[in-house]
């Protein structure tokens, strides 16, 4: 990319901050709203953090890849498609980005712009819902990517809307808005101490997709010089 680290840094910051400011506000929104229907609620969150997904993805996309996630940015680097350089600046980004993005949550809300988290989401059922959304997440990326690049951003919104109701833990799949929703009291957090256990199970499953996903998906060397005589010539 030839974006200045500055733009990089701003368009990571910015999508995670506005990713976060909608699932804590559409959190905080739906249980006001929804009477104690847990259900209707959590479809309430669920259809607004889909639908800001495919719309950061669509925005940011050209500036910085629009990963607005440490598992997304890890899966790039350890396909050499991203420098450590740009690694550390994008995770910071990121990190720093959620922190602001519940802070504006709770500032449009009136609640207090810190907090800390009392919602306990604990043990293997948890652990094991956050390894397979984030296997899911970075198989979707790579499939996707692979045969229909441009429905990437709908992709992933619409998987991380599937998974909000077929995880136990509601699919965080991802670190920075793990940590980031620790410091919520409201419908969407989680509390500190329960979150190492999920960025490791949402890094564990990142790794594990890279490996799997990236057999699964390779094109053979033979298979690939089978197809070029077969492409159009765009000369003629």
């Amino acid at each position: 990319m030839s974006e200045s680290p500055a733009r990089l840094f701003a368009a990571e910051a910015i999508g995670t901050a506005l990713l976060l400011a909608t699932v804590v506000g559409s959190g905080i929104m739906a249980e006001r709203l929804a009477g104690g229907n847990v259900a209707i609620a959590l479809l309430a969150n669920t259809l607004a953090t889909g639908c800001i997904l495919v719309v950061l993805i669509l925005m940011l996309e050209a500036v910085s890849g629009a990963h607005m996630n440490p598992a997304v940015t890890l899966m790039f680097a350890v396909r050499g498609e991203l420098s450590p350089r740009r690694v550390g600046l994008y995770v910071a980004a990121q990190v720093v980005g959620a922190i602001v993005g519940v802070m504006l949550a709770h500032a449009m809300f009136g609640e207090a712009l810190v907090q800390a988290s009392t919602h306990a989401r604990t043990g293997p059922g948890q652990w094991l819902s956050e390894f397979m959304a984030t296997f899911g997440l970075i198989g979707v990326i790579l499939g996707v990517r692979r045969t229909r690049p441009d429905a990437v951003p709908l992709a992933v919104g619409l998987y991380i809307a599937a998974a909000y109701w077929f995880t136990a833990s509601t699919s965080f799949a991802n670190p920075a808005v793990a940590f980031a929703r620790s410091l919520t009291n409201t419908f969407s957090g989680i509390a500190p101490a329960d979150v190492p256990a999920f960025v490791v199970a949402e890094l564990v499953g990142a790794l594990a997709a890279m490996v799997f996903f990236g057999w699964l998906f390779k094109v053979p060397t033979a298979a690939r010089q089978h197809e070029l005589p077969a492409q159009p010539d765009r000369a003629t």
